[in-house]
């Protein structure tokens, strides 16, 4: 298959691309036949490269001979794409007019324009009509002539129509009464016209008058942005307007192209030139050295509008109008919307864009507040998880998401639960022989061992004041195993202690815990603050057993010992104490779980080298949790809030559901002497 084969295929297909594209109405628009919508390609193109700025379109020029053919000028920048033309041009005289048409070459040349080589082609283009009428050699013949041009319009005319009409001139014609008058004959022709719908089947034929019935004055007033060059491109005439902006055009035979450059199309400003592209749209604008001084800081006049051969005169007619798109534009240019003619279309350019612009504007701004609006909605989004962060912090997950869907939480009874109290062994002393920077890390180092515990373990840490550490089993989701998970995270609280470091003595921290197992009324209170609180006298007692244990040892009440024993944990009686507020009482301290390692209960990951197994690893390593520690500035508020932001609060049991309402959450803490922590929860204990 040769190229120009394929090239002309491709137009054809090319045509159907457009037309499938949305640009069918736009390309029927163009012309009624197809001499004029060859005319207004160059026109549609100068439209397409306003959306597509870097599109390099061909240009086109047709002429009607007296046989009947045309000359279609093909001009184009790029070479070899002549034989696209062909396959388009016979798909649309197909499509759009039912007509067949013949194209060959005859005439192909390279010539030199301004922006370089441009490829010219020249083909022959001749129409086979579609169909062809005969007219009757004599009036009287005029129901056969009617009767022929029915029958050949009867592929174009609706059917039910053609025969209703048929049916009216039968009837007149029985009647005797058809084409007894002049008068009657015409009615019959006009009917066939109205049959077609207006359409005369005939070309259509212009009447001109025999002398020009416009003064050149009016004229000039009519068409202010007017000129009339000749062959030389020197002025003979030009628009009033125009005279004013540019005052040297009244200069009789000045050359147009000392004042104006062609913009559009890229040509060289020559006669010869013009004519070539003569159904393109011409922009020219003035040069800037020809203008007054008042335009001197201002952008140059831009005139668009056609070239017009008047070949009797031998002269051009460039009937144009300024080439202006707003007010701004306008206002640039020192004009006004009067220095436009009343029927220049320019006016109403400038106004509804105006208004475009102004709703572009507004569109615009929409368009920034909806963006806007998106930011702000991701703002709101981060804020309320940190709200959320902040609410799990004080409150237990679920409680919170209950209180978040509006519900009230009220309070709820657990008959049998497992409380937790440590704190540090001499930390008065500490904080008096050290910088409050130092105390900071400390507890913040201790506090996010502490806290991953808590969900290595799965219980909640309900409380931190101070050095004191306030956990519970069994609350507020409970659980069979409530003892047994809080006695676990103890022995883990005595390990990881040992990786904290006392700021005075360089050696790791003591620590004293305290457990007891009872019931308690737990629930929201506060509503500024809401915090989830624990109440009775389960409290007191787990506080009395830390307060009254020994350094780095876990203590336990008879309840807690009762609710561990057999369970796998060693457990060291301790006898009888006197107990600040409860008497004597029979305590224990609680050694080691003997069906777990120390890395488990710590939840390091265990490792064997050799095998591939995992080995033991350091906390922060190993363990995710510690991992997102790191993470953390030595900020209180790192520690706080790390055990119940990463509790999943579930259990073994079914979950205990409560009823909710907004409170402030405060800890129930017994009285003790002694140091200032421990003097702070004596306050709390008051309160309760």
């Amino acid at each position: 298959v040769t190229p120009d084969i394929v090239l002309k295929q491709f137009g054809e297909y090319f045509f159907e691309f457009c037309k499938l594209s949305g640009y069918d109405n736009m390309l029927r628009a163009l012309g009624g036949n197809l001499y004029e919508f060859i005319e207004n390609l160059d026109a549609l193109h100068r439209y397409l490269s306003l959306s597509y700025q870097e599109m390099n379109a061909p240009s086109f020029r047709v002429e009607k001979k007296d046989n009947g053919t045309m000359h279609l000028h093909y001009y184009s920048d790029r070479q070899g794409l002549s034989h696209i033309v062909p396959g388009i041009i016979k798909a649309v005289a197909t499509d759009f007019f039912n007509s067949e048409i013949t194209m060959e070459i005859i005439h192909q040349i390279e010539e030199e324009e301004r922006t370089g080589k441009k490829e010219h082609v020249v083909f022959l283009i001749t129409q086979k009509p579609s169909f062809s009428l005969k007219r009757p050699s004599k009036l009287s013949s005029a129901p056969q002539h009617c009767a022929n041009m029915t029958s050949q319009l009867e592929k174009l005319l609706n059917k039910k129509d053609l025969e209703k009409e048929m049916y009216k001139i039968r009837s007149k014609q029985q009647q005797g009464s058809f084409f007894i008058s002049n008068k009657k004959h015409w009615e019959t022709v006009r009917s066939i016209v109205k049959l077609g719908k207006g359409k005369l089947l005939r070309g259509f034929e212009p009447v001109y008058p025999e002398t020009l019935c416009i003064d050149i004055k009016t004229f000039c007033n009519v068409f202010p942005f007017h000129i009339v060059f000749d062959e030389e491109l020197a002025v003979k005439q030009t628009g009033v307007n125009l005279q004013k902006i540019v005052p040297g055009l009244q200069t009789i035979s000045i050359r147009l192209d000392q004042y104006f450059t062609i913009i559009h199309p890229e040509v060289k400003f020559t006669i010869s030139s013009v004519r070539k592209f003569i159904n393109s749209q011409f922009v020219l604008r003035t040069k800037r050295n020809m203008m007054p001084e008042s335009w001197r800081n201002c952008p140059m006049l831009e005139l668009r509008g056609q070239m017009v051969w008047m070949e009797s005169l031998h002269f051009m007619l460039y009937l144009a109008s300024p080439l202006l798109r707003s007010l701004h534009e306008l206002e640039e240019r020192q004009m006004h919307i009067s220095d436009i003619a009343p029927h220049d279309v320019t006016r109403d350019l400038i106004l509804l864009n105006q208004q475009r612009l102004a709703e572009m504007e507004l569109s615009s701004q929409l368009e920034r507040k909806k963006e806007e609006l998106r930011i702000l909605s991701k703002n709101l989004e981060e804020e309320k998880k940190k709200t959320e962060t902040l609410l799990y912090a004080m409150l237990p997950k679920h409680v919170a998401n209950q209180l978040k869907e509006g519900k009230r939480v009220e309070a709820g009874e657990f008959k049998e639960c497992t409380i937790l109290f440590s704190d540090v062994v001499t930390f008065t002393n500490i904080c008096s022989q050290c910088e409050p920077i130092q105390i900071v890390f400390m507890l913040n180092s201790m506090y996010l061992k502490f806290d991953r515990l808590t969900t290595v373990h799965d219980v909640y840490k309900v409380e931190t004041i101070g050095d004191a550490y306030m956990v519970v089993g069994g609350v507020p989701v409970p659980m069979a195993s409530h003892a047994e998970r809080v006695a676990n995270f103890a022995l883990g609280m005595i390990i990881a202690a040992r990786g904290v470091t006392n700021p005075v003595t360089e050696s790791s921290i003591q620590i004293r815990v305290g457990i007891h197992t009872g019931p308690v009324l737990a629930g929201v209170v506060g509503e500024k603050m809401p915090r989830y609180c624990l109440f009775g006298d389960t409290v007191n007692t787990a506080s009395r057993m830390e307060s009254h244990g020994v350094p780095n040892k876990i203590h336990l009440s008879t309840s807690a010992y009762h609710a561990l024993k057999g369970k796998g944990f060693e457990i060291i009686g301790r006898g009888e104490i006197e107990v600040k507020g409860k008497g004597k009482m029979c305590t224990y301290f609680l050694a080691r779980n003997l069906t777990v390692s120390d890395n488990e209960i710590m939840g390091w990951q265990v490792k064997e080298p050799e095998s591939g197994q995992e080995s033991v690893q350091s906390l922060r390593d190993s363990n995710p949790f510690c991992s997102e520690a790191r993470h953390c500035k030595g900020k209180a508020r790192d520690s706080e809030s790390y055990g119940s932001l990463h509790s999943n609060e579930k259990s073994g049991d079914d979950a205990y559901q409560l009823t909710q309402e907004t409170a402030e959450k405060a800890i129930a803490r017994p009285f003790t002497g002694g140091t200032r922590a421990r003097r702070l929860r004596s306050s709390f204990c008051l309160l309760v």
